[in-house]
C-alpha cells in the first residue's frame, strides 16, 4: 500500500498536503484566544510557523477560517464550521490517548483541574498532596480563573474537572454540590461593630464594602444576597484577589464578606469574622465536568478526593 500511495503523490505533484492534527490545535487555540500571537503562546509556537500552518490549511480547504482585522481576529463562516470538526477531532483522539495510558496500569499523563482563585489555595493543597502521593505520575495543572472563562475552557475540553460556586448557567455540565460555606462579615479589628456580638444585616447599611472585580462570583454573590434583602451596599473599593480584600478591611478601609475557607489563611494580619444574624450568607461549591465528554480515570480518582475534602468541611 506504501508504493501506490507513493506512485500517486509522485503523479499529482500539485496535490495538497493532507490537514494535520497540529493544526486544527492552532485553528482551535486562534478560535479560544481570539490572536494569533495568543495562540502561539498557548501551543508552545512561534507565531509565524503557526500562522504559516494556518494558511496552508486555508489554501487547502479553499476557504478562509478567519477574518484579519487590524487589532483583532475574527472567525469567518467556514471557520465557524469548522472548528466545531476540529474540537471533536481533538477531543477524541486526546481521550483515545489517556484511555490507552490508564489501561496499562499505573495512572500517568496530566490532568487539568480548572477552579476559582476563591477556592484554589484553601481547597485544593490538600487534595493534590493526597492525589499525588497514590498517583506520582500524574501532572495536576491547575487553572485558576472567573467562572466564566473556566466554562469556556471546561466546553472546549480544555480542562478535565471544574470546581467553581454555583449558580452554573446552561446544562452543558454535570454539576455535583461539594458543600456550603458560610460567608463571614470581615472588619477592621477598631470597628465599632467588632464588638457587637449579634451583627444584622441592617447594621450594614451605611457602610462601605470592599469586594472582588465584578467578573468574580463571589461580588456578584454578596451583590445578590443583599439586593434580595433590599439592600444595596456602597461599593468603595475592588480587588481580583480575596487576600488583597482582607488586608484592605483590616486597615479599616470598609467591610466585606469572606468566604470561611479563606479565614486564618493569608500570611499578612487578618481582619476580625462575624457571623451575621439569620438569614446568614452562605456560598455553594460544586465539582462539574462537559457532559459531553467521558471522564477519565484520573479524574475519576480526583472526584474521590475533592469528596473526601468537601465530607471534612
Amino acid at each position: 500500500m506504501d508504493c501506490r500511495i507513493a506512485r500517486r503523490e509522485k503523479n499529482h505533484k500539485n496535490a495538497t498536503d493532507p490537514m494535520e492534527l497540529h493544526q486544527l490545535r492552532y485553528v482551535v487555540a486562534v478560535a479560544q484566544t481570539g490572536s494569533f500571537s495568543r495562540a502561539a503562546e498557548h501551543c508552545h509556537v512561534s507565531q509565524p510557523s503557526l500562522s504559516q500552518q494556518i494558511q496552508k490549511l486555508e489554501d487547502e480547504l479553499g476557504e478562509r477560517l478567519f477574518d484579519r482585522l487590524p487589532r483583532k481576529v475574527r472567525r469567518a463562516a467556514a471557520g465557524e464550521l469548522f472548528l466545531r470538526r476540529a474540537q471533536r477531532v481533538i477531543e477524541e483522539l486526546d481521550l483515545a490517548q489517556r484511555e490507552v495510558r490508564d489501561s496499562q496500569g499505573q495512572l500517568r499523563g496530566s490532568l487539568t483541574i480548572g477552579v476559582l482563585p476563591t477556592i484554589a489555595p484553601y481547597l485544593l493543597p490538600p487534595v493534590i498532596g493526597a492525589f499525588s502521593k497514590k498517583h506520582p505520575r500524574v501532572e495536576v495543572i491547575v487553572q485558576e480563573d472567573t467562572t466564566a472563562r473556566l466554562l469556556e475552557l471546561g466546553s472546549a475540553c480544555e480542562i478535565d474537572l471544574l470546581v467553581a460556586s454555583l449558580p452554573i448557567p446552561g446544562d452543558r455540565f454535570e454539576i455535583e454540590l461539594l458543600f456550603r460555606e458560610e460567608l463571614l462579615l470581615a472588619l477592621s479589628p477598631d470597628h465599632p461593630l467588632a464588638r457587637r456580638k449579634h451583627i444584622t444585616l441592617a447594621d450594614l447599611q451605611s457602610e462601605r464594602f470592599i469586594l472582588m472585580k465584578e467578573d468574580h462570583c463571589l461580588g456578584r454573590q454578596v451583590l445578590d444576597f443583599c439586593g434580595r434583602r433590599d439592600f444595596h451596599p456602597q461599593v468603595s473599593c475592588r480587588s481580583a484577589q480575596i487576600e488583597t480584600v482582607q488586608a484592605l478591611v483590616q486597615t479599616g478601609l470598609g467591610i466585606s464578606l469572606v468566604p470561611r475557607m479563606a479565614v486564618g489563611k493569608s500570611h499578612a494580619a487578618e481582619p476580625l469574622y462575624r457571623s451575621l444574624a439569620n438569614p446568614r450568607p452562605t456560598r455553594d461549591v460544586a465539582m462539574l465536568r462537559l457532559k459531553r465528554r467521558p471522564i477519565t480515570r484520573a479524574a475519576t480518582e480526583f472526584a474521590k478526593h475533592l469528596h473526601a475534602a468537601a465530607t471534612t468541611r
